[in-house]
């Protein structure tokens, strides 16, 4: 009953898909409790070095012989101007002097190579390959294709979905405003990509051939099969993970996800310089009256990482990133393997009972 085009061309027993979140919510112990539990586990390993990407992989190989995929970032061009960098630099180092920590840090390294992570990806021979922020060149996609890897892209919008398509990915995903962390916009302004994941699937599997997989507010078997009645071939799931055992989210980002609503949830690019969805925080609402230009992803993203770093060593909120979409009230801290079962669990019954209230229509009984 849960078998689809993409759990065929993916070799995986449910449609569910564990959405790559970088930053470390995406431990080997998430990635392979959802891949042993049927699903498709995933590392979102876009800040991690090449080396630790490695080192990650060889984990969760040891803990599961299903398939699993590796999230990379695309390279972005940086246009961000000196002097807005020592603005904002400069701006920081009142949220630093709230935190204890040194004022006016020196710059850190603001992303690793995507070439090198992509050759441990090859190397390695991981089974899935996505990514975000744009495409790959077609030499890399081709080369992932040639090692048997399937590739998967994200989509805000049909136009890229449609870009996507023509690059040669095996799968798109489709990413509802809903959805938590960073967007993956690349054609447009984000705030014109910004399309609810019930207008932006039917759309999307309308004007491309591959699979399409449904992400942003989908928590649990109600939303697995909504997306699959739109045409979906799989669902992605995040926020539904983020505050089980399993995951590496910090103490105080589960707390906030489990005591946090539909309302909770904010887009900013005050962290990182790129927009993205977390739970409203005093950062947040400070950085919106910040007078200057937030410097573009990834150097915003490299300002703000001792803030960060320094408020999770706190265990203050406040000043973390935390990252989830728009379904928190139905986010527990069951076990990853749980929260797969009871999403498959649910999806089949509701499956069942649609089919037995379209036979009593038939028969003309009433309800």
């Amino acid at each position: 009953m849960m078998e689809t085009e993409l759990t065929r061309k993916l070799n995986i027993q449910y449609p569910i898909l564990q959405a790559p979140m970088a930053g470390g919510p995406t431990t080997a112990d998430l990635v392979a409790s959802v891949s042993n539990a049927g699903g498709l586990g995933s590392l979102g390993a876009g800040y991690l070095s090449p080396d630790q990407i490695r080192h990650a992989i060889k984990e969760i190989k040891q803990r599961t012989d299903r398939p699993f995929g590796i999230n990379l970032f695309i390279p972005e061009p940086s246009m961000t101007h000196q002097d807005n960098i020592a603005d904002m630099n400069n701006h920081l180092d009142t949220f630093r002097a709230a935190l204890g920590i040194a004022p006016n840090p020196s710059i850190p390294k603001a992303a690793e190579s995507f070439e090198e992570q992509v050759q441990v990806v090859l190397e390695e021979h991981v089974p899935v390959f996505s990514f975000t922020f744009g495409i790959p060149s077609r030499e890399i996609i081709l080369s992932m294709k040639q090692r048997g890897i399937v590739v998967i892209g994200t989509a805000t919008t049909v136009h890229e979905a449609i870009d996507l398509e023509t690059a040669g990915v095996d799968a798109i995903v489709a990413q509802g405003s809903e959805a938590g962390g960073h967007r993956g916009t690349f054609l447009t302004s984000t705030a014109d990509a910004r399309i609810g994941t019930m207008a932006l699937v039917p759309q999307m599997v309308d004007h491309v051939t591959v699979p399409v997989i449904a992400s942003g507010g989908i928590m649990d078997g109600r939303g697995l099969v909504a997306s699959l009645a739109l045409g979906a071939s799989a669902v992605q799931m995040g926020t539904a993970f983020l505050a089980s055992a399993e995951s590496g989210a910090h103490a105080a980002h589960k707390q906030k996800i489990l005591s946090s609503g539909e309302d909770s949830t904010e887009v900013t690019n005050a962290y990182s310089g790129k927009a993205a969805r977390g739970i409203l925080t005093d950062f947040m609402k400070d950085m919106r009256d910040y007078p200057g230009t937030v410097p573009a992803y990834p150097i915003q993203n490299a300002l703000t990482r001792d803030i960060r770093q320094a408020a999770a060593k706190a265990g203050n909120p406040e000043y973390m990133s935390l990252w989830a979409g728009q379904g928190l009230r139905l986010a527990t801290d069951q076990p990853t393997a749980d929260i797969v079962k009871r999403s498959v669990e649910e999806a089949v019954l509701l499956i069942k009972n649609m089919g037995n209230l379209g036979c009593s229509e038939e028969n003309g009984e009433s309800m």
